[in-house]
């Protein structure tokens, strides 16, 4: 199971969601796409690369003063390991 995460929703709506979690045993970081329950792909990110990306990302981001700043609903704590995955349904075999 991984040791941090979190749940993200995409500003177009239609259940899309974005699920960043750490691995600590494989030193990545797994990036997941969700359209509701179904995973539509993932990228695993070596956790050495997450100051690059954290750089980027703070260069694009609004500053903590030009946006409020919303109590965090429990999916967005970090706090994965209560959190249910959704599960897909096994492929019937004939």
């Amino acid at each position: 199971m991984p040791t941090v995460g979190d749940v993200f929703t995409d500003v177009r709506g239609d259940g899309r969601t974005m699920r960043v979690s750490y691995h600590e045993n494989r030193q990545v970081v797994v990036v997941s796409l969700w359209a509701d329950t179904v995973c539509r792909g993932s990228f695993q990110l070596a956790a050495d690369e997450v100051g690059r990306l954290t750089a980027l990302l703070a260069q694009v981001a609004p500053t903590t003063a030009e946006i409020p700043s919303p109590a965090p609903s429990p999916e967005q704590t970090g706090d994965v390991s209560m959190l249910a995955l959704p599960t897909a349904p096994a492929p019937r075999v004939a």
